[in-house]
């Protein structure tokens, strides 16, 4: 499944958020069954959009553990248009 996670900045600004990926990566711990697709920056930097992949939301959990000090998300499950449309 694909979901669409939103990342709010705590700080509001993405100077600690990318101290950390900066020097320890994506923090996705090792064996989960979850991977990074994309991601886009809020035009501000208070936040961002990412495409992860995963069997479930629950699976997302220890990597978001791994950042809920400084981040704030939310997941909603997407699909692509092509994906939807075909199953009309």
């Amino acid at each position: 499944m694909l979901f669409m996670v939103i990342e709010h900045f705590r700080s509001g600004r993405p100077d600690e958020v990318g101290a950390r990926f900066k020097a320890r990566g994506r923090l996705m711990p090792e064996g989960a069954p979850i991977g990074y697709v994309a991601s886009w920056m809020f035009a501000d930097g208070s936040g961002c959009y990412q495409i992860m992949e995963a069997p479930s939301a629950a699976a997302l959990e220890p990597w978001m553990n791994n950042w809920r000090d400084l981040v704030n998300f939310t997941v909603t499950p997407v699909q692509t248009s092509a994906e939807f449309w075909a199953g009309r």
